[in-house]
């Protein structure tokens, strides 16, 4: 018993209880799918958040930081003094770098000569966290060594974490300390407060 309403269509006047079955399972698995994609896109957002506010706890002597792959240690640094209004502190860490950029001063130019190293092991990191017109002043020295053993260091002007990840520790200074550029080496140096 079935009505015709155009000569392309026939609508039952019976339920269907199987058409209505598949409809309703079309929809619901579209549903599912929808709701699992946004759970998916609520977790990698909440690693991301997670992972940004991870990379640094407090500790007794001022912070550690763990960074990971691909991460500018020098920028997170600056980052982390001016988040947290570090006034000064003493850094060292260890860890491997995809890349580490070197540099040799030139005295006679006033310039550094840059040498990069790739994929090589920060057997030591250290240097002082200050600061020079409002921003901060990193002046960092490391030694790296590749998978030969072959050692290589200085003055470190880039670094970016490798596989695995660079543990930096930062021991906190009370008072705030500013570096001046000082000539006629035309250098950032660190000005100590005079001892009465």
């Amino acid at each position: 018993m079935n009505i015709k309403t155009t000569n392309k269509t026939k609508t039952s006047i019976f339920y269907n209880p199987f058409k209505s079955f598949n409809l309703m399972k079309k929809y619901t698995y579209k549903n599912i799918c929808t709701l699992f994609l946004l759970l998916i896109l609520g977790s990698v957002q909440a690693q991301q958040k997670n992972s940004d506010k991870c990379r640094y706890t407090k500790t007794p002597q001022g912070y550690l930081m763990v960074l990971r792959e691909g991460d500018n240690v020098l920028k997170l640094l600056e980052d982390l003094a001016q988040e947290e209004k570090i006034p000064s502190a003493y850094l060292t860490g260890i860890g491997f770098a995809q890349q580490a950029e070197f540099g040799f001063y030139d005295f006679e130019k006033k310039k550094f000569n840059p040498k990069t190293f790739y994929k090589v092991e920060m057997g030591s990191l250290t240097g002082s966290l200050a600061w020079k017109e409002g921003k901060p002043s990193l002046h960092v020295h490391g030694v790296a060594t590749d998978k030969d053993f072959n050692a290589f260091g200085g003055h470190l002007l880039s670094l970016t974490v490798g596989t695995g990840s660079m543990e930096i520790y930062i021991t906190l200074y009370n008072e705030k300390l500013e570096r001046k550029t000082e000539q006629p080496l035309n250098a950032n140096v660190l000005q100590l407060p005079c001892i009465e």
